[in-house]
Order: C-alpha cells, then structure tokens, then sequence
C-alpha cells in the first residue's frame, strides 16, 4: 500500500505535473517551504484560495520540497461525498499507519480504531468514543512519527473533510509547538474549517497580476495571440486554471466556438461549460468511464474494476486524457480538476446518474453508509426503504462519535421520507445530532423544517428544546432569553413539562447574561407551571440558577435528596453539582462530580451549560489541577464546536488558577483572550471571572492600584454586583487591594453594600468572605473579631486556599500587634497550605511574614517546586508518581514529546538530572500540585 495513493489503481487527486506551467507564485511557495523546512516555523500554515487558482500546485511543490529533505509525508484530499462519512478523511490519512496505530496506548488506540471502524465490534449500547481522546490518539501518532524523521500532513480540498475529522485533526494540531511536525492545509476560500480559527498562519492566494497572467498564457502548447489573448485575460481575472482552459478553449479547432462569451456567470460555470462541452464527440465507453469515475468522487477505487470502470491503461482513456479531462500517471487516474467532476457529472442526463450510482450501490452491499447514499442519490422521490437505511447509517455515525454526520444522514433520511410526520421526526433527530456540531445555524434551519412539516406540539417543542441546548452556549444571550422564554410561555398551557425544560434553558442564559430584569421574567413564567413531583428537580434547577441567594435555605435542603435520586445517572448527578455550587455548597458539588465522572468517564462532545461550575469546584475546594484538567476540556470541546462563549468560560477559570500560582503573563492572556471573545454587555458572568483574573494576576506581582481597578470593575459604580453570584467572591480580595493603595473608604462602601443585599441569605463561605474583608478594612483596633469570624466555622476549611488568606491576614495582624508568638501557628497553618497548592506568590509572602515572626522558614522541596510553571509543577508530581511520558499526556492533552520537553527544562530548576531522583525529592510530599482526595484532605502531609 502507498502512503500516498492509499493503494493500487486509487481514484485520486494527482500531484502537479512538475512540468505544469507555473509562475507568479514564488513569494507563497517560499512560505510554504520555509514552513516544511524549518523547526521554528508554524506548524499549521492554511493555503486559502478560490478554485483553480493554484492550492493544490503549490501543495504539491511543498510536499516534494519535504520528501526530498527525508520527511515522511501524510496526504489525504477532501471528498464531496465523503463529506458525509464520520472519520472518513481521518481514515484517508492514517490509512498507511497500521502498525503505528497499534502500538499507541490502550485507552487511545481503542478510541481511534473505534472512530475509524476499525478495531474490535463493540456493543451498540456503548457510548460514542470521547473525541478528545480520539485527538489525543492523532497527538500521539504525529508525535511518535516525529520520533523517527519530520512529518507533514499534507490536506488537499479540506473544505469537503468531514466533521469529525476536522475535529480530531484540529485538537491535535494546536498542540504541535515543538513537535517535528507540519500541517499544510489547502481550503477554498469563504469556506469556514471548523476548528481552525482566525489566529492560524494563513496563506492567501490572489489573483495573478497581469504580467505573470501573460508569462503563464506564453508558455501554453498554443498561446493565444491579438485580440482573442486579450479576452482570455479579461475573462480569466488573473485565475491560472481560467488562464489554461479558456486558452485551450480559445485556440481548439473552432475558436469562435470555444470561448465563452462574457456575461454574468461566474468563472466556476464558465470553466464548468467549458469541461462539458470537451465530452461532445468521446466514444460512448469513455462517456460512461468518466460518469461513473465522476459518481465515485474518487473514493469507490476498491470496487472501480467491479463497477465496470477500465483500469488506468483500458483505451477508454486516451480521449478523455486529449480533451484535457483526466490525467493518467502509471496506474493512476484521475480528473485534472474537482471542477471536471461537477462538469461530468451535472452534464450527463439524470437517468444516467442515477444508473451509475445504482451500479455502485449494488457493489458496496458490505459498506451500507457509502451504499446508502448511493442509493439516496439515485432517488428521484420519495422512497421509504432508502429513508430507513440513511437512518441506520446515521446511528452508526452516532456510536462512532460522527454528530454532524449523523445530522446530514437523517436530515436526507427525512427529505426522502413519504410521510410529513416520519420526514418532521426525523428532523427533529437530525436537530439533535446537529446540537453537538455547535453550528446553531443549522440547527434552527433543521428546526424551521420541522416547523414547516408538522403541527404536532410534541415535536415542536422537542426541536425547540434541542435548539435551545446549544443556543445557551452562544453569545446571543439576549436574542436566545427571549426565544426559549416566549416557546416556554406559549407551552405553558398546552405542554407545560416541554416549558419547564425551554425554562431551565433560559435559567443557564440568565447565568451567563446577569441581567437583572430576565430573573423576573423567569419568576413569571414558573409560577403559571403546575407543580407536580417529576418536575420538582428542574423547578428547583431553575431557582438556583438564576436566583441561588434568594432562597438558599430551602434550595440547600433538596440537595440529599436530588444526589440520591440522580445516583445512578452521571448526567443528573453533573446538575446536582452544579446546583451546590451555586449554592456555595462547594463539599456537595465536589462528590457529586467525582461520583458522576467516575460512572461517566466520556462527557460527550459538547460543554454543558454551566459547564464552568465542575472547574470552580475544584479550584475552590483546593483540588486545582482537576481544575485545570477540567478547563483543558472545556476549552478544548469549546473550540472544535466553534462555541466562543463555551471556552471563555474555561479559559478565565484556567486563568485565575494561573495568577494564583504566580503565572501572571499567561493569566492575563487568558483573561484578555476570553474577555476579546464575548461582549461584555452580552455575558456579564465572563466579564467579572476575567475580571478576578486580572485582579489576581496584578496583585501577584505587587501591582495593587491595577488589582484594585480591575476587582473594582466587577461591582457598579454605587457598589452594586455587576453579576449576581460571580461578583460577591471576589469581595475579599478587593479589600485586601484597597488597603495596599488607598482606597479604604471606597472598597467598605462596596463590602456593606453587598452585605446589604445578601442579608440573611448569604452562605458561611460569603459570610467568611465579608468578614475577612471587613477585618481589612476596620481600623487595625477592630479588625480581630472580623478575622477570627472569618475563621470560626469548621465548614470553611473546605475551601482551604480562602482559608490560608484569611490565616495570613490575621497573622500579619497579630505580628502587627506585637503578637508574634499569637502569630506562628496561622502562619504555618497558612504556608503549609499555599505550599500543598503551589500557590507560589502566597508562598512567598508567607515565608516573609513568617521570617519576620521568626520562624526558621527553609527552602523546601514544595518551595523548589513553585519555582515552574503550573504546567512544569504538574508533569513533575506526575513523573514522580511514576506515570510515563505517554500517561501524563494522556491526563494532560499534550504529545509525550511535549512532556518530556518540560521535565527537560525542570529538572535544572530542581537540581535533579534523572527521571528516578523526582519520586525521592518529593518524597510523597506533593502528589501533583494540590490533588486531594474527594473529601478534600491533602493526599500526603506538605514537606516541612
């Protein structure tokens, strides 16, 4: 098997024939082979052009500058009608790997194989495989390719890649940096490739200027010349296949026949006649050649001499090859251009497509997707047995981890459905597949259909609700309130269960919005639902989403009961959690993530709303680097659903994690990037986290006025919150801002103001938070009865690192007070606490203070360990429990040579020069960086 061709007689696109006329592109080809050549260039570089202006030329000129530098080259080209196939272009491209594919790690090789349908069958009550493990699988194989010798991936026409793919491929592309690897990427331009945003190196290829448009007409076999050479320009705009082909046209046999006459088709449907007209006069054997090569779409080639097609050497050819139709290298054959396809295809009458496409369903009884639509594509109507298979193929996409591609099967499924009410339920099946791609547009477009097929309101409020579930994870918050609170109270009556579900729906865009008047239009329409024991777990949902303070007493008495009757499904126990912690019941929420992921290891493919709350919970509960792990998946599934607001989310949480740790400039980043993605009018709970972020970042390196006017920004200018939950944490640490630059007067106004509004409903987290904050801000006389509420609960050492503030706080206040010796113990309680978490800015003025009250404070091996980067602090706890390179990548979404990248540059920081003396250093004192056990205990006592 060739790496290049996927086999014998394959049916794809050819590399350019170097001796091609090519010219006015040396300035896009010096890139590209800048970016095969060199380690320090990007590692994606898209090519983005329009048709025939040359993408696949200068793909090909790149790929042989790296296989003759030794490169291993990967190619795959986008099929049309693969389009419609889950992991088919990721199947196209691995194709040549099967042994390197065995021998990724279990968990990943089985994830991989079982997307590409290639590994053992499983049963069909298996979920989907996690698709950022898939990703993670493709990681891994780039990077142990990059082991041996430098590989490019070389993606031709990656505009007709299915979803899934493009998914898989994008994960692991941003996750290249350093690796030996390269991904040259060819896509039409106005074509969206998903997964790849704005900041991907792109190259775009412009029409030629005039003087290398007349290089390329001189060195054409007949160069036009007068008159006709000057409306070969005109009409070609700088477009070289226009250059070539109108030239051929122009000077064939009857030149006044074979130039279009200008007008208003685009250049594509000139170029497209032009093609078409080349088959008038071929033999009948080699019309049907083409036609039938053309219905494959080059991805039949295994069943090509089955179907009747002539191989590469049959004198079918030879006209086509002369009319400039195809071209033959060796045993390989296929069209000079995607657009000599269309132009075949679309020219032959419908009944012969349809017999051709017949003929390869019949031939492809083993492979019932790619029969499947072979036989919707022969369909002229209605017909009810292809309707059935495409909905077979469909859940077969669906257990393979395909959404979009099961979306695009049921929605074909439906159009040739002869019933309205089996085409709308098929629909509305279609919308919920569609929900995981992230693409809201087709989404309502799918559920317009539905719309217009049947007036069943249980099918209308079905699509509405699946609708729903991805809007709230758009950015249209106030266009998306308005939309579920009105299909909400136009259900009320007739479907009240369907209401209560837009209802909760609306509740996750209020959370996000923070706009006060939506929590009274929520009251409303809940208070017309009827109350009845199976909705009591969502009305309560919808209650403590948008108003989680206003009745936090009887809210905080159902959870025992909502965990144990949501025990034994993962996906209630996830709202469980999310609802304890909006209710600052942070210890709740905590086990029931741990309970639901442990029963739920793939979380799907697309971010919950409220998502976010699993990441705050660690992070509170002191089990930061489940935090991250968390944030590391959000914003991955954000990104490759296209959902902004899903990944800024994630990413301010990553974010204060990161100014918590002492990583100011990556945490500023982080907060700047979510905060670029949304607007702050629009999502006022992304705004206050990125917000606290800066605030933190700032005040870990001493730059307090900063802290202060970002923590400022997160109440309104009379001390209101600017959101509703999000804003009331972060009282304290605009206190301990305010004290360091002179806004004492300004910071208590806004403390009692919130104290104000939460009255009796604040939890004993906010109320240590304001207590802490009032002992700041008190004249130094009062401050101790503040400090010592703050610390009198024993619930409040579930969240430690808030603790430790607190403990420093008054410790700084005692030695103050000339208290020293009152000092010490919070103080040690404290550093011992920011040491397990590696709270490095918190470490370090701990060990100030405690020096000051003379303790003898050393060095530690915690301490040597605050010294990294978060990132470096947890692939050594790692290491040092033992788990290679490839586990460690595996929990952290990194290749195993990015692994080892970091441990290489930590262990100088640690004094350390092999892999063995890590377990010894840390010696059981610091399992990865803050990891506690579910109760929220360290999992080994801080070295001292």
């Amino acid at each position: 098997m060739n790496e290049h061709t996927g086999g014998p007689d394959a049916v794809t696109r050819p590399e350019p024939d170097p001796d091609e006329p090519f010219v006015g592109r040396d300035t896009e080809l010096a890139r590209l082979f800048r970016a095969v050549e060199s380690a320090s260039a990007d590692p994606v570089v898209l090519l983005v052009g329009g048709v025939g202006m040359g993408k696949s030329a200068l793909l090909g000129r790149a790929v042989r500058r790296a296989e003759a530098s030794g490169a291993r080259v990967l190619r795959a080209e986008g099929s049309e009608s693969e389009s419609n196939l889950p992991f088919s272009a990721l199947h196209r491209l691995l194709r040549p790997l099967p042994t390197e594919v065995d021998e990724l790690p279990e968990r990943q090789r089985t994830a991989l194989q079982g997307a590409l349908g290639t590994g053992p069958a499983t049963s069909p009550h298996a979920g989907a495989p996690d698709p950022l493990l898939i990703g993670l699988a493709v990681l891994s194989l780039l990077s142990a390719l990059g082991d041996r010798r430098p590989v490019l991936l070389a993606l031709d026409d990656a505009q007709w890649f299915d979803r899934a793919s493009l998914d898989a491929l994008s994960f692991a592309a941003r996750r290249l940096e350093g690796e030996p690897v390269t991904v040259l990427i060819a896509v039409r331009d106005g074509d969206r490739l998903a997964g790849f945003d704005r900041h991907t190196p792109t190259v775009v290829l412009e029409p030629l200027d005039d003087t290398a448009a007349n290089r390329l007409l001189d060195r054409q076999p007949k160069s036009p010349t007068g008159r006709i050479r000057t409306r070969v320009l005109d009409q070609a705009g700088g477009n070289p296949l226009a250059l070539v082909e109108l030239s051929r046209a122009a000077t064939a046999r009857d030149a006044a026949m074979g130039l279009p006459p200008a007008g208003p088709l685009p250049l594509t449907d000139h170029l497209e006649r032009i093609f078409a007209a080349r088959l008038d006069g071929l033999p009948a054997k080699t019309t049907r050649a083409l036609l039938l090569l053309a219905a494959m779409d080059g991805v039949d080639s295994p069943i090509a001499v089955s179907a009747g097609l002539p191989n590469a050497g049959d004198n079918a050819w030879p006209p086509a090859e002369r009319a400039g139709l195809v071209r033959r290298t060796g045993r390989d054959l296929r069209f000079r251009h995607p657009l000599v396809r269309s132009a075949v295809y679309h020219a032959a009458p419908a009944g012969a497509r349809r017999e051709a496409h017949l003929t390869l369903a019949e031939l492809l009884r083993d492979e019932p997707d790619r029969r499947a639509w072979h036989l919707a594509a022969a369909c002229p109507g209605p017909d009810a047995a292809v309707s059935a298979e495409l909905e077979r193929t469909a859940d077969r996409a669906r257990h393979r981890g395909g959404h979009a591609a099961a979306a695009k099967a049921l929605q074909r499924a439906a159009e040739l459905a002869p019933r309205r009410e089996a085409s709308a339920r098929l629909l509305v099946d279609a919308a919920s597949a569609a929900v995981f791609t992230g693409d809201l547009a087709w989404v309502e477009e799918l559920a317009a259909a539905v719309r217009a097929r049947t007036d069943d309101p249980s099918l209308l409020a079905s699509v509405t609700v699946r609708a729903g579930r991805l809007a709230v994870l758009t950015l249209r918050h106030t266009t998306v309130f308005s939309r579920l609170t009105d299909a909400a109270e136009e259900s009320a009556v007739s479907r009240p269960a369907a209401a209560l579900e837009l209802l909760a729906g609306a509740a996750v865009v209020r959370f996000y919005s923070g706009d006060d008047t939506q929590l009274r239009r929520v009251r409303d329409i809940l208070g017309r639902l009827p109350e009845d024991a199976s909705s009591a777990d969502l009305r309560a949902w919808v209650r403590a989403v948008t108003d989680p303070f206003g009745d936090r007493g009887e809210l905080v008495s159902l959870l025992p009961r909502l965990a144990a009757e949501a025990e034994a499904r993962p996906e209630r126990l996830v709202t469980v959690g999310i609802m304890a912690w909006l209710l600052d019941e942070t210890p709740w929420a905590v086990r029931a993530f741990d309970r639901a992921f442990d029963r739920w290891e793939a979380r799907g493919g697309l971010p919950e709303g409220l998502g976010g709350a699993v990441a705050w919970a660690y992070v509170e509960r002191g089990r930061w680097d489940q935090a991250r792990d968390a944030c590391a998946r959000a914003i991955a599934v954000g990104r490759a659903a296209g959902l902004d607001h899903a990944a800024a989310c994630a990413a301010t949480v990553d974010a204060v994690l990161l100014a918590y740790q002492g990583d100011a400039p990556a945490a500023r980043a982080g907060a700047e990037e979510a905060l670029a993605l949304i607007d702050p009018l629009e999502s006022r709970s992304v705004t206050v986290y990125a917000r606290r972020a800066l605030g933190a970042a700032a005040a870990a390196e001493g730059a307090y006025e900063t802290a202060y006017g970002q923590l400022r920004a997160v109440f309104t200018a009379n001390g209101a919150p600017v959101h509703y939950h999000a804003s009331f944490p972060a009282l304290a640490d605009l206190a301990a801002a305010a004290v360091r630059c002179g806004r004492r007067e300004d910071a208590t106004a806004v403390v009692e103001r919130c104290a104000r509004t939460l009255a009796g409903n604040a939890s004993p987290r906010l109320r240590a938070l304001i207590s802490r904050a009032r002992g700041l801000l008190a004249a130094p006389e009062n401050a101790e009865p503040h400090f010592r509420a703050a610390l009198a609960d024993p619930v409040l050492e579930h969240w430690p690192f808030e603790r430790a503030q607190t403990l420093l706080d008054l410790a700084e206040w005692l030695r103050r007070r000339r208290r020293v010796a009152e000092a010490r113990a919070p103080l040690a309680e404290a550093l011992e606490t920011f040491r397990r978490l590696g709270a490095r800015p918190w470490i370090e003025r701990a060990r100030a203070e405690s020096r000051a009250a003379g303790l003898d404070v050393v060095d530690t091996v915690p301490d040597a360990l605050a010294e990294l980067s978060p990132q470096q602090r947890r692939i050594v706890g790692l290491a040092a429990r033992g788990l290679t390179n490839r586990e460690i990548g595996e929990k952290l979404f990194l290749s195993p040579r990015t692994v080892g990248s970091h441990l290489y540059r930590s262990f100088p920081k640690l004094g350390v020069t092999a892999r063995s003396q890590l377990r010894d250093l840390v010696d059981g004192a610091l399992t990865p960086a803050g990891h506690q056990d579910c109760e929220g205990r360290p999992a080994a006592e801080a070295v001292t």
